[in-house]
């Protein structure tokens, strides 16, 4: 079946002819493939591209693979590119072509040439990718899919939907998946054959066991505030191993660095400021997440932070977590420095909302607990809370936003009500 993907098709749209190396990044097997081969491909075409004039090569495929050389392929574009002509090369699986990066900015100085790429060996699912090219690189990040894309092919109803989503996530091949056993056993494989095996290749990691364990820690404790101090102190109570700050500080710069998990760091919302430690962590698919427990610790309530996370990043937020520091007396008088916590503090050029993810209001009670640090903010943003369990997206006496999950997901214009 079909998925659109507009939002990066149209991230791509918005770079062409920009003279820049449009590189797409992203966990493997999330369509990078799919976006510029298939849809970018199509909307060329669709909007008046010459077939001849668009290059597209695979190098993963035997039938190209003398297109490895840089000294067959260089010369077989430049005779191809024949005139003034618009040109557009699409390049999958770009760093199985030796000296890659010489050969692509050669090309792009030509001005007419067009360059889109991507690649999922364990440098290109990284981060630092883009300075390969030395200033002529323009990223577009693909995420998996969110739970609007999901549902714009799923067979059911959001409720069955987004069960299912919690469990086995939004990579593409998962979704077209028709058995949950096939769903389980491609995730545990994806996970363990290809995932872990590139970050240990690329950092020459000696223990793979640690790293395992780390993100089985990690995995268990999503949305959680720790530091490599508690989780080196983690390995020491419960595994009975020494595992130092900095090697725990390295495995998780390398997990967020191949985009498995991502951090949200603590700011001070009445300081203007960021605390360092503690991080919360989540992960970019649920389905990996689940994948690396077995599918045996399922809690809804952290889920669901977790995709709400997800989908502020994928709509272009930078998130941190919100903290605002008060000062109470207790009822000897003596002052006590308490710490309110707000889920996500998002900001995005001017914007910036606060969130708070609640899987369920049951109570007024329940409802100033989470409303309480939104207000004690002091400033005029607009304030949120995301709940399962409510009607349709409501203002509260408080001048709060109430809204339910699948208002949030399911409309990308949703903070905006």
């Amino acid at each position: 079946m079909e998925i659109e993907r507009n939002l990066y098709l149209n991230q791509l749209i918005n770079r062409k002819h920009n003279g820049l190396i449009k590189v797409v990044t992203g966990l493997r097997r999330c369509g990078k493939s799919y976006l510029i081969f298939h849809l970018f491909k199509n909307y060329l075409l669709a909007n008046g591209a010459d077939p001849n004039r668009i290059f597209e090569c695979a190098f993963d495929v035997f039938e190209n693979k003398q297109f490895q050389d840089p000294n067959v392929l260089h010369p077989y574009l430049k005779e191809r590119i024949s005139d003034k002509g618009q040109y557009y090369l699409l390049l999958d699986e770009v760093q199985l072509l030796k000296d890659f990066e010489a050969v692509l900015n050669s090309l792009l100085r030509m001005g007419n040439v067009d360059i889109y790429v991507t690649g999922s060996n364990a440098h290109f699912l990284s981060k630092d990718v883009i300075t390969e090219f030395r200033g002529r690189g323009d990223n577009v990040h693909l995420y998996p899919l969110n739970f609007a894309e999901f549902m714009s092919v799923y067979q059911g109803t959001k409720q069955d939907g987004w069960n299912d989503y919690m469990l086995y996530g939004g990579l593409p091949p998962v979704v077209n998946f028709p058995t949950p056993d096939q769903k389980i056993s491609f995730l545990k494989s994806l996970f363990e054959e290809t995932y872990i095996s590139d970050i240990v290749g690329r950092h020459r990691i000696r223990n793979r066991q640690e790293l395992e364990e780390l993100l089985n820690i990690l995995s268990s404790s999503i949305g959680s505030l720790t530091n490599p101090t508690k989780l080196s102190n983690t390995f020491q109570s419960v595994k009975k191993k020494t595992v130092s700050n900095t090697t725990v500080k390295n495995y998780i710069e390398y997990l967020c660095d191949s985009f498995l998990i991502d951090g949200a760091i603590r700011y001070d919302i009445k300081g203007k400021k960021y605390i360092d430690t503690p991080v919360k962590y989540y992960f970019t698919d649920m389905g990996l997440r689940n994948a690396r427990l077995n599918f045996r610790q399922l809690e809804e309530t952290h889920t669901m932070e977790n995709i709400i996370f997800n989908e502020l990043k994928i709509r272009g937020f930078n998130v941190d977590v919100g903290v605002i520091t008060q000062y109470e007396s207790n009822e000897k008088g003596n002052g006590l420095r308490k710490q309110l916590e707000i889920d996500f503090v998002c900001n995005k050029g001017s914007k910036r909302y606060y969130i708070q993810s609640a899987y369920a209001l049951p109570d007024q009670a329940k409802i100033e607990q989470e409303q309480r640090p939104l207000i004690r903010t002091g400033d005029s943003f607009k304030k949120i809370i995301i709940t399962k369990d409510a009607p349709a997206p409501y203002y509260n006496d408080s001048g709060i936003l109430i809204m339910n999950l699948y208002d949030f997901l399911l409309n990308d214009r949703s903070l905006e009500y």
